[in-house]
């Protein structure tokens, strides 16, 4: 879950290295560092840094090895192995000083390389498992060019890399990857390689992806290997992403961008696939019309295959499992059922294990997925993009509802294909999905109005409990998740009618009950339950709820029930991000967490 970027062939490229890293920090924030040609007696020069990549940028202009330098590499870390510590911070060198690695990943045989490094007499100054790869390079590289040092190396290893190395005394640059993302590009300002296209997407217009085991020289024409022999590059793809994309604009966080996203992000998915949903779109996939489906995800991608899963199930009867990726080895799955498998980024490390196994027992997989080049959207059978554009702060918000409206487009085409339901309906249905996006305006408007008041009575609670019942359960799930990661208080979600088998223990005065409202008679038993315990109630739903989520002005308005409640997931948001910013936390970066989850 770091992030890794390097270059060659630009002036004053730490300049251009961090700038690069500055859009790759939310896949790690613990550390971050920079190597570039140009110290004395063929070393690289390294500047590491415990805090942010802003810190480096600080420092920049009094490091002298980093102002006339044009090749480098730089990073940002999550910690895996090893503390949070300069010592542990990436880049990391070999006992020469000459060779900088920087690394996304993570090693699974570090004892045995320990050892044997030890045995070779290499001194190791950090608890990382990337030092060890700078250090086995440096066995390898006597006489030899540093790809074949690299190739050598990388056969020792187990796990998974995305790994840059740079040669501080000839100025090479060696990439490569397995099992961890990584692109590279050519344009007039160098030549690139990066964790994510982000990084240097203002530069590029087109880019190419390194397969596993692809070792490349970070050079002009891009000399490229596969399984030790010279290959052409494979074709490159246009780049997508605007400048815009990338920068907060007038928002105060990427965050608060992202919640504003959603009707427009919702409009564009239904323009997209809502045409074809009663025709050709599940056709197009290729796929059989299954009878059960496998629901396979982390976190919010899970919660929102969760959601479309309710969809095919309370319309068209289909019957369905959802496991959390890290649990699908452990956990029997039902012959020959579709497996659904979500993940924003598609290169998710538990979620990619999981399709493994998938594959292993024979089942199809359709992704639903942000990324149409990633990992995931490589090995399924079929792809649903989600159509949401970048997201950029680490908690989810436009990804969630994206992949909602998009796995219900694909779930209702199911239907419709398999005759479970007619297609006249099913047209009714897009129609009415199609009106979504107002009613998220309407809900994001109505949350900015009514959160605000709502904080300062909630900046000592030390927890969150949240309910719902039915359809809305499961954003319930997603509210308390984001709660809990913004603002570091436990967050716990219950079905409602669950509260007397244990969670209302934990009521008392002043507790925050957050309830989605349905409207329902069992519902307000439920509200009374925990209002006799002195719990403070939120409720999020109708008009008169405390965070309004609709309003009776119009049919439409007043929600789709077949949906489910998707529009109180944005007053959700809203007030995780109003009650975290009140705490003082970083919204767009919250502590521990990254983006892109690609180690286990």
């Amino acid at each position: 879950m770091c992030g890794i970027v390097a270059c060659t062939g630009a002036p004053e490229v730490g300049r251009v290295l961090l700038d690069a890293l500055s859009r790759l920090e939310y896949r790690g924030y613990d550390s971050a560092g920079i190597a570039v040609t140009g110290a004395a007696d063929g070393r690289s020069a390294v500047l590491r840094t415990t805090f942010r990549v802003d810190d480096l940028q600080r420092r920049l202009d009094h490091w002298q090895p980093g102002l006339p330098a044009t090749t480098g590499v730089a990073h940002t870390r999550w910690a895996t192995h090893g503390e949070v510590s300069v010592d542990n911070a990436h880049p990391h060198t070999d006992c020469s000083g000459r060779l900088a690695v920087v690394h996304n990943g993570v090693l699974d045989n570090v004892l045995e390389l320990r050892a044997e490094l030890g045995r070779a007499g290499h001194v190791l100054t950090s608890q990382t498992d990337t030092e060890l790869i700078a250090h086995l390079i440096e066995g390898r590289l006597g006489g030899f060019p540093l790809r074949r040092a690299v190739e050598e190396t990388i056969g020792c290893l187990r796990g998974s890399w995305a790994l840059a190395v740079l040669d501080g005394a000839t100025g090479e640059l060696v990439v490569t990857c397995h099992g961890s993302p990584l692109v590279v590009a050519e344009s007039e300002r160098g030549v690139f390689a990066a964790s994510d296209l982000a990084a240097i997407a203002p530069w590029v217009e087109r880019y190419r992806i390194v397969e596993d085991g692809d070792v490349l020289d970070l050079a002009p024409g891009l000399p490229w290997w596969r399984h030790g022999m010279a290959v052409r590059p494979p074709a490159s793809i246009a780049s997508t992403l605007r400048g815009t994309d990338l920068t907060r604009g007038v928002h105060p966080d990427f965050m608060a961008k992202e919640i504003e996203q959603q009707p427009e992000v919702v409009a564009e998915v239904m323009t997209t696939w809502g045409p074809s949903v009663a025709g050709d779109l599940w056709p197009s996939f290729g796929l059989q019309v299954p009878r059960h489906l496998t629901i396979v995800g982390c976190g919010t991608s899970l919660h929102a295959g969760r959601a479309v899963a309710q969809v095919t199930a309370r319309l068209g009867g289909i019957p369905y499992s959802a496991i959390e990726a890290s649990e699908v080895a452990t956990t029997t799955t039902v012959p020959g059922s579709l497996a659904v498998v979500l993940s924003q980024s598609g290169e998710t490390a538990d979620v990619l294990r999981a399709v493994d196994v998938l594959h292993q027992r024979g089942h199809p997989i359709l992704a639903l997925t942000n990324n149409p080049h990633s990992a995931l959207a490589r090995q399924a059978q079929a792809v649903m993009l989600c159509q949401a554009g970048p997201e950029i702060g680490v908690a989810a918000t436009k990804t969630f509802t994206a992949q909602v409206i998009g796995g219900t487009a694909m779930g209702l085409s199911l239907l419709a294909a398999a005759r479970l339901v007619d297609r006249s309906a099913v047209r009714r249905r897009v129609a009415e999905l199609s009106g979504v996006p107002d009613l998220l305006a309407y809900a994001i408007g109505a949350a900015r109005r009514s959160v605000p008041d709502l904080v300062p009575a909630l900046l000592d609670s030390p927890g969150f409990v949240f309910l719902g019942r039915g359809s809305s359960r499961v954003f319930a799930d997603e509210g308390a998740l984001k709660l809990k990661e913004l603002t570091y208080r436990w967050a716990e979600s219950h079905a409602a009618g669950e509260l007397k088998h244990g969670p209302l223990a934990l009521i008392e005065t002043g507790t925050p009950v957050v309830v989605l409202d349905d409207g329902s008679e069992r519902l307000a038993a439920n509200i009374a339950e925990v209002r006799a315990r002195g719990a403070r109630v939120i409720s999020v739903g109708p008009e008169q709820a405390t965070i309004p989520a609709r309003t009776s002005t119009t049919a439409l308005a007043r929600g789709l029930d077949w949906l489910g409640p998707l529009e109180t997931v944005v007053g959700l948001q809203v007030l995780a991000r109003e009650l975290a910013v009140a705490l003082g936390r970083d919204v767009d970066k919250p502590r521990n967490l990254a983006k892109s989850v690609t180690v286990e």
